[in-house]
């Protein structure tokens, strides 16, 4: 299976448009569930990997993420020198909102195991432009401060802020950090 993206325009990823359209391409794809497997310890959880888990329970099944407006984009994201991302499901209306939620993320990010996807985390997005025109400061959730992507990067995206939340997959560097050693790009 190949959900990934092969071309994105800089004038349809300006703003949600093409993140909205790649949402629309795979709705109707039919997608393999994958049973969950909770990789987290027995410590409480900063509230806010809590608030992720709760939202985003309904998406351990990946076939729920298309009906809910998240589709894949980027392929797999793999780190710099190490670790990766994963697959990111997007809903291009929520990047495009221009709006935090903690309880509705713009991106589900999926590890591939075989011809499977493991819910491993989330990932918040919102465009700096936007923001900043009614913001003096990055957005945060639940104390967590958002990192800027500038212009040019990696997706062809105009810059951006985003904050990871590692809620069902460890990561050893910590909930919050980009990169995670334990997710893998290679299918298992």
């Amino acid at each position: 299976m190949n959900f990934g993206v092969t071309t994105l325009s800089r004038k349809l990823i300006t703003r949600a448009i093409a993140l909205a359209s790649l949402t629309a391409l795979v709705a109707g794809s039919p997608m393999v569930a994958s049973g969950q497997e909770h990789d987290h310890h027995s410590t409480s959880p900063a509230k806010l990997v809590q608030i992720v888990r709760e939202a985003t329970q309904q998406f351990i099944d990946v076939n729920a993420a298309g009906p809910a407006g998240y589709g894949p984009a980027f392929g797999c994201v793999s780190g710099p020198d190490h670790g990766a991302m994963g697959v990111h499901f997007v809903n291009g209306t929520l990047v495009g909102d221009g709006a935090v939620d903690a309880a509705h993320p713009e991106a589900l990010i999926y590890e591939p195991v075989g011809d499977k996807f493991r819910l491993v985390g989330v990932e918040y997005i919102v465009f700096a432009d936007g923001w900043n025109a009614s913001h003096n400061a990055p957005p945060m959730l639940e104390g967590q401060a958002f990192q800027l992507v500038a212009s040019p990067n990696r997706f062809g995206l105009p810059a951006f802020y985003e904050l990871h939340v590692w809620a069902w997959r460890d990561n050893p560097q910590g909930a919050f950090v980009d990169w995670n050693n334990k997710v893998t790009c290679e299918k298992q």
